[in-house]
Formats: C-alpha cells, structure tokens, sequence
C-alpha cells in the first residue's frame, strides 16, 4: 500500500514553497516605479548644434531607462551622435537630438563596455525614440523603440 503523505507535511512542504518563491522573487531585476523622464542639464551637452531644432531636422528622443540596480543606476552612459561625443545620460534623463533624415550611427558607452552602435533610420514618418538599458550582466545596450 503506497504511503500517502499527512496533512502536516503537505501543509509544511507548501509553506516552504511559497518561502523559496519569495526569497527568489527578491533576486529579480527590479523595474523602478514609471516618473517622467529629465531632460539633460544643458551643462552636459558638448555638441550643442545636435540639440537645437531646425528646418528639415527631425527630432530622435533617446532615453535612459530608470532601474533600482545600483550597480549600474550611478554610471554615466556617453551618447555619440555619428561618432562625435554629444552628452551623457544619467538615470532615467532623456535628450532630444534634431538630426536630418537619413541613416546616423547612435552609441552609447560605459567606463565599462565598449561603444555600442544602433544604426538608427530618421525619418519624419517614424517614430523616432531610442532606449538605454542594462542587461541582467549590468551591460549597456541601446534599442529602437515605439512610442
């Protein structure tokens, strides 16, 4: 006759269940609650010319993704516009570039990764947003997003 286990038992082994998924649950990459995005101090932009609206210029938003990872939420994030150092972007800021529509190059880096590059077309039919965020190895990464 097989052995069925008590009501005790199963109660134990669910408590310890839950626990684990607790515990584990804790682990995860947490997302900060959603806030408006800043815009970059204009003290931190270098390349002003990219920044300023003009006729036949398109506007890319680029934003940096907030995150309660502390190992990455202090690190400044450089922004190259076509090779050239533009700004850096902390923790949950964004900065409008006007650029003319076409294909640009848009990196990012770390005092840790290598310059990352999105080949990002603009154009005034598209939306024209890029996202910084970090992967689950605390590396920089740059994306193509809709509005």
């Amino acid at each position: 006759m097989p052995l069925m286990p008590s009501r005790r038992s199963t109660a134990s082994i669910a408590a310890v269940a839950v626990v684990i998924a607790f515990a584990l649950g804790g682990c995860a990459e947490e997302q900060a609650p959603p806030m408006p995005f800043k815009a970059v101090p204009a003290e931190r932009i270098l390349k002003p010319g990219y920044t300023q609206p003009g006729e036949g210029l398109v506007a890319v938003d680029v934003r940096r993704e907030r995150t309660r990872n502390v190992i990455v939420k202090f690190r400044d994030a450089p922004v190259y516009i076509d090779g050239e150092p533009v700004t850096d972007l902390m923790d949950g800021e964004h900065v409008t570039f006007y650029l003319k529509p076409g294909v640009h190059r848009i990196g990012v880096t770390t005092q840790f990764d290598p310059v990352i590059e999105l080949r990002f077309l603009v154009d005034p039919r598209y939306t024209n947003r890029a996202s910084v965020t970090f992967d689950k190895n605390d590396r920089i990464g740059i994306r193509r997003v809709a509005q």
